[in-house]
């Protein structure tokens, strides 16, 4: 996976870096795999706007994608690695030995004709789903269930893993991507591997309009705003505006939001490093 710069031929092209898709083999997604997607501009039931900077967007199509990797104890090869709009990294489509197929997260290193499987007591190779109870410690994994059987939710985005550092009792010690070291029931399944396209972050759009292809709308500066608009606003000039808040006043750039009471944070061995 890599990325290029292209020749300054044009003033869109100067700043531009994009991926070069050599990873990708597919080009065409699989049919029966795809859901369609609606778009609301930003609005809700009755017309009007609740989320600004929200509209137009190139038509697309969700991959329905298995978080679960459920199938467990059935072998299935890799028949091509896939471009999905809906999310940074690659994904891959698999042909289960049963006749199935499926959409999974493509790890780094995966590779077309390859065989993964998940379960319990299996090698934890690239591609893999392990319990945790089942994974090496040190072993790099990504794709992480919070609850048992609920699907992976975290380091699912491109270049993202995280690291079973130690095991306590029924509990697995994670290590996330924010630096965070959290506690995860040993029941829950992780795949082993980083996940694909990690030069993701290295990419620059380059123009306006293709901010605009992605669906996102011009966004206005706060301290650019009218007091009645924004806590941010007015001021003679160019003004910084006071302390960075949202809207509704809430302070912003290292302002803490999470519930001093919450109830997963008996779960934090570490909280997030500054």
């Amino acid at each position: 996976m890599a990325v290029r710069k292209l020749k300054p031929t044009t003033p869109s092209q100067r700043f531009r870096v994009q991926s070069t898709f050599e990873d990708v083999t597919g080009s065409k997604p699989e049919k029966s795999l795809l859901a369609p997607m609606k778009k609301s501009g930003g609005r809700n039931n009755q017309g009007r706007m609740t989320m600004r900077y929200i509209g137009g967007g190139h038509k697309k199509r969700y991959r329905l994608i298995d978080f679960k990797r459920d199938k467990d104890g059935i072998k299935a090869k890799v028949k091509s690695i896939e471009y999905d709009p809906n999310r940074s990294s690659r994904i891959a489509l698999v042909f289960y030995e049963d006749g199935e197929k499926r959409y999974i997260i493509a790890p780094n290193g995966l590779n077309v004709g390859q065989e993964i499987i998940s379960g319990k007591d299996i090698a934890p190779e690239v591609g893999n789903t392990l319990f945790l109870s089942n994974i090496p410690l040190g072993t790099v994994i990504h794709n992480i269930e919070l609850r048992p059987g609920q699907g992976g939710m975290m380091a699912r985005s491109a270049g993202s893993y995280a690291q079973l550092v130690s095991r306590e009792g029924k509990y697995g010690i994670v290590k996330l991507p924010s630096g965070e070291i959290r506690k995860v029931l040993i029941t829950c399944k992780a795949t082993i591997g980083s996940v694909s396209n990690a030069d993701h972050s290295l990419e620059r759009l380059g123009k306006a309009g293709r901010n605009r292809w992605l669906g996102r709308r011009p966004r206005t500066r706060p301290c650019q705003m009218n007091p009645v608009d924004h806590p941010m606003g007015g001021g003679e000039g160019k003004s910084s505006g006071g302390h960075p808040r949202s809207r509704k006043g809430i302070l912003a750039k290292g302002f803490k939001t999470r519930k001093k009471k919450k109830d997963t944070n008996k779960y934090i061995v570490e909280k997030i490093k500054k």
